[in-house]
């Protein structure tokens, strides 16, 4: 098994959430359209919550600290 480096996977995920931010919409419409817009909102909140957490290991667990508000808090 792979070792495992949190600050890569975390750096991956910050990379994910700027790719969503830059894909460009495909050619749909209507319904299409909204599904797939609602669908990079979704991704881009998943990823970069992830993207913007703390890490640390407490009793053989990795934990994730993730801030829920723009001033860390």
């Amino acid at each position: 098994m792979a070792e495992l480096d949190v600050d890569a996977l975390i750096a991956r995920y910050r990379e994910r959430a700027e790719a969503v931010q830059e894909r460009g919409l495909p050619p749909v419409a209507g319904d299409e359209r909204q599904m797939f817009l609602k669908q990079a909102e979704l991704d881009f909140l998943d990823f970069s919550l992830i993207g913007n957490a703390k890490w640390a290991v407490e009793d053989g667990h990795l934990v994730l600290r993730i801030p829920l508000s723009s001033d860390g808090g």
